[in-house]
C-alpha cells in the first residue's frame, strides 16, 4: 500500500519536473552557447593580444633597430663632423699660411717697387748730373751729346725706361763721355772765328777740357777759353796768342797728324782750363 501511495506522488513530481528539466536544459544550452561565445571572444582576444604582442615586439624590435641606427648615424655623423673639423682646421692653417705667403710676397713686391722707385730717382739724379757736366764741357758735338743724356732723363722720369734699361743706357753714356774725355782727336772742319769769319781749320781736341785750331795757311791760331758768365759756363776762342804759343799749337797739331815725330809739347793750357784770358 505504501508503495502504491508513493507511485502517484512520483508521477506527480515527474510531471511537474518535466518542464523544469526542459528549462534547465535550455539554460544549460544557453550557458554552453554563452560559454562558446565567451571562449570565441577569449580566443579572439587572445589572438588580438597575441597580434598586439607581436606588434609590440615588432615595434620594440623596430624601435631598437631605429635606436641602433640612430646611434650609429649619430656616431657616423659625429665622426664626419670631427673629420670635417679636422679638414677645416687644416684648410684654415693652409689658408693662413697662404695669406702669410701672400703678405710676405706683397711686402717683397712693395719693397722691390720702393727700391725700384728709389733707384729710378737715383738714376734720374745721376743722369741730370751727367747732363750738367756735359753741358759744361767743350762745345764738341755738344747738341747730340746733350740730346742723348736729356732723352735718358726724360725716359727715366716719365717711366718709359725700366731701371735695367736706364742703368744700361746711363752706363753707355758715361762710357762714351769717359772715352770722349780721354781721347785726343784732330779734324778738318769749317770754323767760325771770334769775329764771325768762317774759315777752314784744323782743330785739335784734347779730352773734354780744351781745343786749339790753326787755319790751312798756318796764319791764324786760336785756343778755346772757358769762363763763367752769369753763373753759366761759356766758351770762346782766344786768338791773341804769342809767337811761342802759336808755334806750340802748330807743333801739337803736326805731331797728332804724324807730320812731326812723337814728342812732348807744352801747350798754353792755362788759357783754356783755368778760364782766364791772357
Amino acid at each position: 500500500m505504501k508503495r502504491l501511495y508513493f507511485l502517484p506522488l512520483a508521477l506527480l513530481v515527474l510531471s511537474l519536473s518535466g518542464p523544469a528539466f526542459a528549462d534547465r536544459s535550455a539554460e544549460i544550452r544557453d550557458l554552453k552557447l554563452e560559454k562558446d561565445k565567451l571562449n570565441s571572444e577569449i580566443s579572439k582576444l587572445n589572438r588580438q593580444i597575441s597580434a598586439t604582442d607581436s606588434m609590440l615586439k615588432a615595434d620594440d624590435s623596430r624601435y631598437k633597430t631605429l635606436q641602433q641606427r640612430y646611434k650609429a648615424d649619430v656616431e657616423r655623423r659625429k665622426s664626419e663632423i670631427d673629420s670635417l673639423n679636422a679638414k677645416i682646421r687644416t684648410v684654415a692653417e693652409q689658408l693662413q699660411e697662404e695669406r702669410g705667403k701672400q703678405a710676405r710676397a706683397k711686402n717683397r713686391s712693395e719693397n722691390v717697387a720702393a727700391k725700384r722707385k728709389a733707384l729710378r730717382s737715383v738714376l734720374a739724379s745721376v743722369s741730370k748730373q751727367l747732363e750738367t757736366q756735359v753741358a759744361q764741357t767743350i762745345p764738341w758735338e755738344i747738341e747730340s751729346r746733350l740730346d742723348r743724356v736729356k732723352s735718358l732723363t726724360r725716359d727715366i722720369e716719365g717711366g718709359n725706361a725700366s731701371e735695367e734699361e736706364a742703368f744700361s743706357r746711363l752706363k753707355s753714356l758715361v762710357a762714351e763721355e769717359t772715352k770722349f774725355g780721354d781721347e785726343v782727336a784732330v779734324i778738318n772742319s769749317p770754323l767760325t772765328r771770334k769775329n764771325g769769319e768762317l774759315i777752314n781749320a784744323t782743330i785739335l781736341r784734347i779730352g773734354n777740357q780744351w781745343m786749339v785750331y790753326s787755319d790751312d795757311n798756318g796764319t791764324v791760331f786760336g785756343v778755346l777759353v772757358r769762363r763763367m758768365e752769369g753763373g753759366r759756363v761759356v766758351y770762346e776762342w782766344n786768338e791773341d796768342l804769342s809767337l811761342e804759343e802759336r808755334a806750340a799749337v802748330k807743333l801739337a797739331i803736326d805731331v797728332k797728324q804724324a807730320r812731326k815725330p812723337p814728342q812732348i809739347v807744352t801747350l798754353p793750357v792755362s788759357l783754356s782750363v783755368v778760364g782766364g784770358e791772357k
